[in-house]
């Protein structure tokens, strides 16, 4: 389905899912009608609270089933608060897709890593349903997963769904443990050196705060993956979500238009700059 990206369209809330304790999933359907919403791995919809305002947030739901739009976020400002109580049969604005997603087709015969800060899982996980789903496409895959806590892991059920498999990697790390944790303990970066990847023939995607995102893109050229092969997202003071505010501008690039995937190469002359 391709709305006009000025106009929000009606949609209804099906149901909601806590997933940590200030984080929730949404599962939206169009007020009118049953038509899917398609969309490329990457890409954010505007969601509009009515009465509130509205706000940028990733689609975290899998590109394959396009009956069923998925939000994920974490609640951190009014229009979150506002949406975090809508309840089934409630109704909210919609406008989108927008943006470039993850570059899918690059990664075509190669390994893939991704590698996840916090609820920077949601962004991610459309990506990782898409290899999922293409999975003679790919070599080896790897996801790399870190929290504060053992409490606030997303996704739970898909992240028991991708352990069960024996075509991928899996590694989990927490901040913080807590008592019956038995995973690893430090900050997600320290599992780049050990996870298995060929360094040569590796594009890495990458989501989380961009302190992290910063550390990870190090860690990964010093394993040996090439700029070119690196991708991260910026989503960060997206508000119009077509380059006409500025909020999101970096230089003469609009992160809700020219991104929020960017590839590294791209991006880097900004993650050099002191205090980005």
């Amino acid at each position: 389905m391709i709305l006009e990206p000025m106009q929000p369209h009606i949609y209804r809330v099906r149901q909601t899912r806590k997933e940590t304790h200030d984080t929730f999933t949404m599962e939206l359907e169009p007020a009118q009608g049953n038509q899917p919403f398609y969309f490329a791995p990457g890409q954010f919809n505007m969601l509009y609270a009515f009465g509130t305002g509205e706000c940028a947030i990733s689609i975290s739901g899998n590109p394959t089933e396009p009956n069923k739009l998925l939000h994920t976020t974490r609640i951190v400002g009014n229009v979150t608060t506002a949406l975090s109580k809508l309840r089934p049969g409630d109704s909210m604005g919609i406008r989108g897709p927008f943006g470039k997603g993850w570059d899918l087709q690059a990664a075509e015969g190669n390994d893939v890593v991704f590698v996840a800060g916090g609820i920077g899982l949601a962004p991610l996980r459309p990506a990782i349903a898409y290899v999922l789903a293409n999975r003679a496409k790919y070599g080896k895959v790897v996801i790399l997963i870190g929290t504060r806590t053992p409490q606030d892991i997303l996704f739970r059920h898909d992240l028991k769904q991708w352990r069960s498999r024996l075509d991928l990697e899996v590694f989990v790390t927490v901040d913080r443990a807590e008592p019956g944790w038995q995973g690893n303990v430090g900050v997600v970066t320290a599992l780049i050196r050990r996870a298995p990847f060929d360094r040569l023939n590796t594009v890495a995607m990458i989501c989380g705060p961009e302190i992290m995102m910063q550390f990870t893109v190090m860690e990964l050229l010093k394993r040996g993956v090439s700029p070119e092969s690196i991708y991260i997202t910026m989503e960060r003071n997206m508000k119009c979500a077509i380059g006409f505010c500025g909020h999101c501008q970096l230089g003469p690039t609009f992160i809700c238009k020219n991104g929020p995937v960017f590839r590294y190469d791209h991006i880097k002359f900004w993650f050099d700059q002191r205090e980005f």
